[in-house]
């Protein structure tokens, strides 16, 4: 969940307080509801990427780019994305990253256009 200003949210368990985003109705751990959004910040770190060389009609960017799963801060679970690097190479585990979002946010997950290194 996108809030206003480009706050990224996720829901926190009320039994093993793991945070989950994206945000999902059901821990996975102890089958609780969760209903508590919580504020997560928009940078995180990779923990582990590829990178796409070669373009297809399908693609989101022009190649060379990565498709990383990224932790945010505050959060207990990673998710995938995009990571924008202008040289590929320079990409590591454990680097930071944060999230640059589109002109027009939906107030949705996809609100965030890619991640960049900082």
């Amino acid at each position: 969940e996108i809030g206003k200003n480009n706050k990224i949210f996720g829901v926190k368990c009320p039994k093993c307080k793991k945070v989950y985003v994206p945000p999902k109705m059901i821990c996975f751990k102890c089958f609780e509801k969760m209903e508590k959004w919580v504020e997560i910040g928009n940078q995180g770190i990779v923990k582990g990427f590829t990178i796409i060389t070669h373009t297809t009609p399908v693609l989101p960017l022009e190649p060379p780019f990565a498709y990383g799963i990224i932790r945010l801060d505050g959060a207990d679970t990673d998710f995938v994305h995009i990571i924008k690097e202008s040289d590929p190479e320079k990409l590591k585990i454990g680097m930071k990253v944060k999230a640059v979002f589109k002109e027009k946010p939906r107030k949705r997950i996809l609100d965030i256009e890619y991640f960049e290194s900082i």
